[in-house]
Formats: structure tokens, sequence, C-alpha cells
């Protein structure tokens, strides 16, 4: 807790004083008797026992406006000034084959959903090895025959999760394909350019600002600026795919010869590994069949090997989570610093409780403790 105008404070010595000049009490009563031995002996009622209690309830409501206008504040805002991070372009597979079951903490999945979730804690984080990519650009690609831009690079980490529940296995059969080339040239388009997009966003800022808004606004994930700006650190490409390249113009060597060429690495990612099954239910339980071609190991692997990355097989979803972890050692970030700029004003609850205590203390001067004259 702390308080903005503490000034405010020197008005309660004013106000003691005037408290104590009022009860002093000089010249004649206003009525005089002959004598009150009569009334002293009757007693004291409870009503004149209390008769401090509307001055101390004056005088609270009195401190209480005070410490309002003193402005008390509290808790104060952790905001992070993003001074560089990592662009990372994650490009999935959404063709048919990825909706074959795959095992995550006990549940059958299927891969696509599976991947989805485990993004998810990448980006996030899980509140355990996983601490999540707060200062990092963010963008995805989703591809079966064709390749599209899902979730354009971001800093705003929230909106993500739409972006990714709205990937869902391809349904039409014209559609469906393995296109690991075309969507690895779209991602490291996107990452090419992406200094553009911290510009664009840089740029948003409005100039009419406050200088309290602009400085929030400067350190706010998606609204960089500062002296500088946010500087992209390095870039990356993370591919989640469970086939063999079998569509598109561009093949994956192509397209990692462009990755290369811009400075991108490529973390590849087996799902399922070289052998796919696929689970079919009958009345006398549930077989395991082969299912389509697995992962090309050797093509994931020349890729991640021309651009300085590395491949890896998931078989199951404990292991694409291990996997996460070890990309998230490999791609690290720092927090460069770390600032308190915002309070929370508490002023609203001392100035409501003052008004109150103002409202009964006239309610008890013009009814139970009133005085004639």
């Amino acid at each position: 807790m702390r308080f903005e105008f503490p000034w405010a404070f020197l008005i309660l010595p004013l106000t003691i004083f005037l408290a104590w000049a009022s009860t002093r009490r000089n010249g004649r009563a206003a009525i005089r008797f002959s004598s009150i031995r009569t009334a002293a002996a009757s007693g004291t009622s409870l009503r004149a026992r209390l008769h401090w209690l509307p001055a101390v309830v004056r005088g609270t409501a009195v401190l209480l406006l005070v410490v309002g206008l003193a402005r008390p504040q509290q808790g104060r805002e952790e905001v992070r000034d993003v001074d560089q991070g990592i662009a990372i372009e994650m490009v999935v597979d959404r063709s048919g084959s990825m909706g074959q079951e795959f095992i995550y903490q006990g549940s059958e999945l299927n891969r696509l959903e599976a991947v989805k979730k485990i993004f998810r804690e990448f980006v996030l984080g899980d509140g355990k090895e996983l601490r999540g990519r707060p200062n990092d650009l963010i963008g995805m690609v989703a591809f079966a025959r064709y390749a599209d831009t899902v979730c354009p690079l971001t800093l705003s980490h929230g909106a993500l999760d739409r972006f990714v529940e709205a990937i869902q296995l391809v349904t039409r059969k014209n559609e469906d394909g393995t296109a690991i080339g075309d969507a690895l040239a779209l991602a490291a388009a996107r990452l090419k350019t992406a200094e553009e997009t911290v510009t664009k966003a840089r740029d948003r800022i409005p100039a009419e600002a406050s200088q309290k808004e602009s400085a929030i606004a400067s350190a706010r994930p998606g609204l960089p600026g500062g002296d500088g700006g946010y500087r992209i650190k390095s870039k990356v490409i993370i591919l989640l795919t469970d086939g063999r390249n079998n569509a598109g113009k561009r093949s994956p060597i192509e397209a990692a010869r462009l990755a290369k060429e811009w400075g991108i690495r490529i973390y590849a990612v087996g799902i399922g590994g070289r052998e796919s099954f696929v689970t079919i239910r009958t009345p006398l339980g549930k077989y395991k069949v082969p299912g389509d071609p697995g992962v090309d190991e050797a093509i994931l692997k020349a890729i991640a090997d021309q651009t300085g990355g590395a491949f890896w097989v998931a078989e199951s979803g404990e292991k694409l989570r291990e996997i996460y972890r070890e990309i998230d050692k490999l791609e690290k970030t720092e927090i460069e610093s770390v600032r308190h700029v915002d309070y929370a004003e508490r002023f609203a609850p001392f100035v409501l409780a003052a008004l109150l205590l103002l409202t009964i203390e006239r309610i008890l001067v013009g009814t139970v403790f009133r005085r004639i004259p």
C-alpha cells in the first residue's frame, strides 16, 4: 500500500484543532435554570451517556475522507520490458493421417488434438517444466494438400488459443495430402518479413496516448516500443508431421535451402514414427492394422541438418512434450528487465465509507441526539 498524495494528511491536525475549538464553551448557557439539582438526582439516560457518538462518527468520516484524498494505491502490476525474442513459426500437419490415435497422459487422442494441446503448453507454459514463451513472436501455418497461414506472427499469445482451436483435420478428399515443402516455404517467407510485422505493431501505438499509456504500451507484448524497439534474436520453424511429402510445388529440400538462405533453423518432429497403425473396432474387440506410410525420417533429418536444426521422432504425447522441453532449452530468451509501473487505486472504499458515516451522523443528530434549542 502506498499513497500518491501523502500531503493530504496535513489536513488532519487542522480538523483536530477545529473539533477541539468547537467543544470549547464560553459565555452563558442558552437557557438558565434556578437549580438543576433535581434533574441531576434523576440520573443520566442512555442517550445522554452516548452524546459523544455523533462526534465520533463525524470524526471517523473526516479521517476516511482524508485517507481517500491521499489516494491509497495497492498491487503493483508487473510489466516486462521485452527487448528481444525469437520468431517461431509452428508448421502443423492436418492431413487425414493425423486423425490416428495418439496416447497422451493415459488418454487416447488423435494426433492433431495432442499436438494442439502440447503446443498450448509450450507457448503459455504448464507451470512445471515448460515455462512458456512470453517474449517470442509466434505464428502458425497448417497444411494438408495446401498450406495456409492460420495465425500471423504475434506477441499477443492470448489470441493464439482461438486460432489453434480452428485447426481441424481435413475433411475433403481432394484437399487431403502432405505438402511439407510448400508449408515450410510459406513459414520461411513469413519469418523473412518478421521485422516488418514488428514495425507495423509499433506504429499502431496512438501518438496521442498519455505518458502512462505510452509507457505501458511500449512494454506490452504485441506493441513493442522504447529505444530501439523489439529485436528478433533468431528465427525458427518447428515442423510437426506424420507423413511424407506427396503434394505441393516445392520439395522439402528446396524449402530448407530457402530457410538456410534467410538464416532460419528448422526443428522437425516426426509424429508416430516410421510405422503407422489404425485402430479398428469390431464386435470381437479392437485391432490395429497398418495405416498410411509413416514419417519420412531421412527427409526430415536432412532439412533439419541443412538449416542447423534438429530432428526427433515422437511416438507418444509424453515424448512430444519432452521434445518441446528440449527446444525450449535450445531456444532461450531473456527478459532484459522487469518494471513495476502501475498501481490500482484504492480510494473508493474509503470515500464511500466516509459518505455512509456522514449520512448516519446526520440521521443521529436529527433524530435520537437532536438538541433543543
